[in-house]
């Protein structure tokens, strides 16, 4: 049991791996409760949710214990994805910033795209934030709630991989791309 314990330790130290990451909780049911506002309030993917409980329906009971599976999108990474929607999204209506953190994990789970969330977000080229430094500015809690409610909504959605103002690029390729909605001054496409 004691090795079992430091191996764990060291790959915690070596990887990073924080410990929310590995473990599941549960959330009690109160009123007004439904998956959707579970799995926003807790950063997990309503499908992963669901599937976790075998919920068959949406329904849910008064002080039924929901298990909320482990994450595997790590505080670091849902800071990091906060602070750009911040940068992004500033000024932007509150859908358009859970968008812009839909495109970076569509991206993710993309074949053309790297597979990380950093990686994503610190690939050559592709966010302004990055390269003029407000990638370094904090988050406020509504980029961070947006990014909740972004993961929540994993795996849904149109697809969209790309977003600009068209008031702001001159890039004549992006607008070449279907576009999938428009929020605000951003259009977003695939």
């Amino acid at each position: 049991m004691k090795k079992l314990v430091s191996v764990v330790a060291f790959f915690t130290l070596m990887f990073g791996i924080q410990s929310s990451t590995l473990a599941a909780t549960s959330h009690t049911v109160t009123k007004g409760d439904t998956y959707w506002k579970i799995a926003s309030k807790y950063g997990v993917p309503v499908q992963k949710l669901m599937a976790s409980n075998n919920a068959k329906s949406s329904y849910l009971d008064i002080g039924q214990k929901v298990a909320v599976p482990a994450t595997t999108v790590t505080s670091a990474e849902k800071d990091l994805l906060a602070r750009l929607v911040e940068a992004e999204a500033k000024g932007e209506p509150y859908a358009g910033k859970v968008a812009v953190a839909t495109v970076v994990l569509n991206r993710v789970d993309s074949d053309i795209f790297p597979n990380s969330i950093h990686a994503v977000i610190y690939q050559a080229g592709q966010f302004t934030p990055v390269s003029n430094g407000e990638i370094n500015n904090p988050a406020s809690a509504e980029s961070k709630h947006a990014v909740n409610e972004a993961i929540a909504f994993r795996g849904q959605g149109n697809g969209s991989l790309y977003f600009y103002n068209p008031s702001k690029t001159s890039n004549q390729w992006l607008r070449t791309k279907a576009v999938t909605t428009t929020i605000g001054n951003h259009v977003f496409a695939k």
